[in-house]
């Protein structure tokens, strides 16, 4: 009979979520049965718990949290390369049916972890997953990028745009980066140039940047005019726009006119769909080589939740406060 454990429960869409106890999983074949110590919440758990995300839609039972980090409990039929005992992350569940992190354990696709890198600890493991395997999908999987390009990161001093312009800094890109003037301190420590996007058009900035030839690399992480602004920033010929938030309608002209280049970015489709989890574990091993190396740090918001907080923890995401990714601790 399987022991019971603690896990945060979705009973109903726009209804607070619920601590409850349900009975711990095993490790199936192909599996890792992990003991959870942080769980990463990101903007679309929010979506996902007001039913709002017709991408990521669960049904009510379901234990959501996209992220997390932890310790491997036990290794099911077929695994190789993990042990009991071992630290661990990755982005693992909490879409398409899998069973998020918000819980004591989870049972992970194997294929879905790597080795959690060994300079930082579980909470700040827990708030990478999402927003670096977006980022680094965007620049290195799509754009190909290589020492030299210039790169424009919008939004960044976002969740993925952090990440991104700290990705593009360890190829040897020139960095530049939008936000608004509040964020100007947080996007130089990152080390990109700052342009702040209400007083400085698409014109005048690439004027100013790129002699009026256009970046090598656009990454929109905003959406909305923001992708079209995009366009318009691309280099003839060699620019590509990638764009983790291209769900609306847009005009491709502004892009077709520099025969540049696009593309979309969808994260949660190896989740949902079942194929392509093993680039994610590659990923995130290449991110822990770039955490331990320095190379990487994630703003984190400094205020400590725990699975009885979930909700305060979701109400800090959604009221705007949180500085940084936030973090529930599961241990």
């Amino acid at each position: 009979m399987n022991q019971a454990m603690k896990a945060v429960v979705l009973n109903a869409y726009e209804t607070p979520l619920t601590l409850t106890e349900i009975a711990r999983p095993e490790a199936g074949p192909g599996q890792v049965l992990v003991r959870i110590k942080a769980s990463g919440v990101n903007p679309l758990d929010i979506k996902i718990a007001a039913g709002k995300a017709d991408h990521a839609q669960v049904a009510p039972g379901a234990i959501l949290g996209i992220d997390m980090a932890g310790v491997v409990q036990a290794v099911g039929e077929g695994v190789s390369g993990f042990a009991p005992g071992d630290e661990v992350w990755g982005m693992t569940g909490g879409v398409g049916g899998v069973q998020g992190s918000l819980a004591e354990y989870a049972a992970v696709d194997a294929q879905l972890l790597a080795h959690k890198p060994s300079s930082i600890g579980m909470r700040e493991a827990a708030a990478l997953p999402l927003v670096f395997i977006t980022a680094w999908e965007g620049l290195v999987d799509r754009a190909r990028i290589t020492a030299g390009k210039k790169v424009l990161v919008h939004g960044g001093a976002g969740g993925v745009g952090h990440v991104a312009v700290q990705i593009a800094r360890a190829f040897g890109a020139e960095v530049y980066a939008t936000g608004s003037a509040s964020q100007r301190e947080t996007i130089e420590g990152y080390g990109a140039v700052f342009i702040d996007y209400r007083a400085t058009s698409v014109e005048e900035y690439v004027q100013q940047y790129t002699d009026g030839e256009g970046f090598d690399i656009v990454y929109d992480t905003v959406g909305g005019a923001t992708l079209d602004a995009s366009f318009k920033a691309a280099r003839p010929y060699h620019g590509h726009v990638v764009s983790c938030l291209g769900w609306g309608t847009h005009a491709l002209a502004p892009l077709s006119f520099r025969a540049a280049t696009y593309s979309g970015v969808f994260t949660l489709l190896p989740l949902l769909s079942g194929k392509g989890r093993a680039n994610h574990g590659t990923i995130m091993n290449e991110a822990a080589k770039l955490v331990d190396a320095g190379k990487i740090r994630v703003l984190l918001d400094d205020r400590h939740y725990t699975l009885a907080d979930v909700g305060q923890a979701h109400a800090a995401m959604q009221d705007g406060s949180a500085r940084g990714k936030i973090v529930v601790e599961v241990a």
